[in-house]
């Protein structure tokens, strides 16, 4: 289960996609989240499934690895739909026994929230899989870069988010090797009920968090021994220009949400 975690991995193969300027990955995929919420409907829904194969395609990401960034949340997933079932009422019945009580409306809206959720995991982790740490620190400096005016330290905050995500394969790894540990000394992290189970944890989470503390530190360490004082007087090794593509990408995002609109007035 560990390692089926790929959120905030990178992906590394030459794509259309991976060549695409960081700031247009991370506008459409804000507009692609936001279309989520605001369009509703199984045409819409379809636009947008048949929109994020297209980008997969191209990414030339597997869709196996894509997909097995969502067996980590499945009991969310069930959870969703048991709870959306069970108490969205409606007029038309399925199952009435008991304290039971299903009806077609609460089915339907048990599956667009779990075809939401997927599409959300799948959309947001290509941004991950296709920008590199330092790429995605850069768009999101060069895009939040007219809040300086409100004295906001955006470089930092990029830096922080940045960091926030390249640690979370690492905490994966190291999670691994302690569970591995901990199961050669005798830990059983799969038998007993949910409580047992979470108790069973406790050993695994504090050399975990031991472990993260310490990379912080020595992170911080490394930052200061280079010199590192944030965005002042720093200059860029790769500065972001957009190309021929990066407009085209605008092109074709602008344009889906255009036909999103027109399919939910229609």
């Amino acid at each position: 289960m560990i390692r089926d975690i790929t959120i905030g991995q990178y992906y590394p193969v030459d794509s259309f996609v991976h060549r695409l300027d960081p700031r247009v990955k991370i506008t459409a995929t804000a507009a692609y989240v936001i279309c989520l919420f605001v369009f509703s409907g199984i045409y819409c829904y379809a636009l947008m499934v048949i929109g994020l194969m297209c980008v997969l395609k191209m990414s030339r990401v597997p869709l196996g690895y894509v997909m097995k960034g969502l067996r980590p949340v499945l009991f969310l997933l069930i959870f969703t739909i048991i709870i959306n079932m069970l108490f969205v009422s409606g007029e038309h019945m399925l199952v009435e026994w008991a304290f039971i009580h299903i009806s077609l409306e609460g089915v339907i809206n048990a599956a667009y929230l779990t075809a939401r959720l997927i599409l959300l995991i799948i959309g947001s982790s290509l941004q991950t899989f296709t920008t590199t740490p330092a790429q995605l620190t850069d768009g999101l400096e060069r895009i939040f870069a007219p809040l300086k005016i409100l004295r906001l330290p955006v470089h930092e905050i990029a830096m922080m988010m940045s960091i926030a995500l390249r640690f979370i394969p690492i905490l994966v790894e190291e999670a691994d090797k302690v569970m591995k540990a901990q199961q050669a000394r005798g830990a059983d992290f799969e038998s007993g009920n949910l409580i047992e189970r979470t108790k069973s944890l406790v050993p695994v989470l504090v050399p975990l968090f031991v472990g993260a503390f310490r990379r912080a530190s020595d992170l911080a360490m490394a930052m200061e021994a280079r010199c590192y004082r944030g965005q002042e007087g720093r200059s860029k090794f790769k500065p972001l220009k957009y190309e021929r593509r990066d407009y085209f990408a605008y092109a074709v995002t602008a344009a889906g949400i255009v036909l999103l609109i027109v399919v939910k007035r229609l």
